[in-house]
């Protein structure tokens, strides 16, 4: 027989048992998988309205949507979640919100697939941050153009947070930061780095340089500069663009530097998250001499 599940004592959030994959409360978690339904898509295919929703997998990235601006509004999870979770689910800021239990048979059911992170956090998007307000408050920003694939946008989230990156701003043609794959990949930095679209690209390149920033502009070019000669501003944003096709020339031309990354012989490019986590200890090796 399974074990008993755990009383919830000293919670603060209220925990509430699901039996039925088709309770109604649970549908902010429905078919995640489902291109027709998904709940993290702003907009749904034909154009029909989404409910944009944030989605947290994971006890480390739902602990971190917890620490957040990104506040949730209930949670679905086993009981052995629950449990792991307790501290952060005995915080002040999550009094009140449903914690719905279920069994990882049901859960599976819910979600249209089994969970082996076994726990979900959901939120609302907040208030989007205003690319002007980053760039007045940062030092060292991260800049994207064409960045399409969530996985690298999670990687760069988190190669932004372990060396040192206070922001990111979103250039044209990247993907949506918020996606529940990206949100995954990142381990929750995604929620916790502060981020912000351009709206004018690539015009608002000037905002940077207008606030003190040295724009480096990462290329494979040999003409390039070495990346260790070019990181050398007191406020630096390393601008990267998408795989196979990097940096358009227009971006280029809106920076101020053009950077490479030497490497050997017969290898033209790196990964664009394995380029930019290079260029941030770069900066973040700087700081440290």
């Amino acid at each position: 027989m399974p074990p008993s599940p755990i009383e919830p004592t000293d919670l603060a959030v209220d925990v509430i048992d699901i039996t039925d994959r088709d309770d109604p409360r649970v549908d902010d978690f429905r078919d995640l998988n489902s291109v027709d339904r998904r709940p993290d898509l702003p907009v749904l295919p034909g154009g029909r309205p989404g409910k944009g929703l944030v989605i947290a997998e994971g006890v480390l990235v739902v602990a971190r949507m917890i620490a957040s601006r990104f506040t949730p509004h209930a949670f679905l999870g086993v009981d052995k979640r629950l449990n792991e979770l307790r501290a952060d689910l005995s915080d002040p800021s999550v009094t009140g919100l449903p914690f719905y239990r279920a069994s990882a048979e049901v859960m599976a059911d819910i979600v249209g697939f089994h969970l082996n992170r076994g726990v979900l956090g959901v939120a609302r998007r907040p208030e989007t941050l205003a690319a002007a307000d980053l760039a007045a408050t940062t030092s060292t920003i991260a800049v994207l153009e064409g960045v399409n694939d969530h996985e690298n946008i999670g990687s760069v989230f988190r190669n932004a947070a372990g060396l040192g990156v206070d922001a990111v701003l979103f250039g044209a043609g990247c993907a949506d930061p918020l996606y529940r794959r990206c949100v995954r990949v990142s381990m929750g930095h995604a929620l916790l780095v502060p981020f912000a679209a351009a709206t004018n690209w690539p015009h608002d390149l000037t905002m940077l340089r207008d606030n003190g920033f040295e724009i480096v502009s990462l290329t494979p070019d040999e003409s390039a500069v070495p990346l260790s000669q070019a990181v050398t501003g007191a406020k630096v944003a390393f601008m990267v663009g998408a795989e196979g096709p990097g940096l358009t020339e227009t971006a280029m031309r809106a920076g101020d530097i053009r950077a490479r990354i030497p490497m050997a012989r017969g290898t033209d490019s790196l990964n664009v998250a394995t380029a930019a986590a290079i260029a941030f200890y770069e900066r973040a090796s700087r700081a440290e001499r």
